[in-house]
């Protein structure tokens, strides 16, 4: 026998390896991705919660909002983003001369309008109480018959 046969002969099949190669057929991570297990997980996890909160969702949160009102408020708290990103583009540099203009002319009449509303007048007057009608169903008054 040559030594190109006896290695092919003393080859080994250990945990899906041949002499440390993947053999066909056997996956090198039989437990999957890390993250799309944990992406299986989220999935699966929401489905069933989307699910639950079909069935049950406005009664427990009924329910939760008159037992347990800290813990209501610390779920709404939660879901409150912590942190707003805001980024500014362009701005006035990113503006063309008739944008500017039209945009100082909307000012102006801002200006104007709020102007306007400070120097206006106050009529001084007393409320005067003005009989209602009785509520609906106490018997107050009776509706005539057509």
């Amino acid at each position: 026998m040559n030594a190109n046969a006896e290695s092919k002969a003393a080859s080994k099949v250990i945990n899906g390896r041949i002499n440390g190669r993947f053999a066909s057929g056997h996956s090198g991570n039989p437990g999957g991705s890390p993250e799309a297990t944990r992406r299986a997980f989220n999935k699966r996890f929401l489905l069933d919660l989307a699910e639950d909160w079909q069935q049950h969702g406005r009664e427990v949160f009924k329910r939760v909002r008159r037992e347990s009102p800290a813990t209501y408020l610390k779920v709404c708290a939660m879901l409150v983003p912590k942190e707003l990103k805001f980024e500014h583009s362009g701005g006035v540099k990113a503006m063309s001369d008739e944008q500017i203009e039209r945009a100082i002319e909307f000012i102006k009449a801002m200006i104007a309008q709020r102007d306007a509303g400070a120097n206006a007048e106050v009529i001084e007057g007393e409320a005067e109480v003005v009989p209602s009608l009785p509520a609906p169903g106490s018997g107050g008054t009776k509706m005539p018959k057509a």
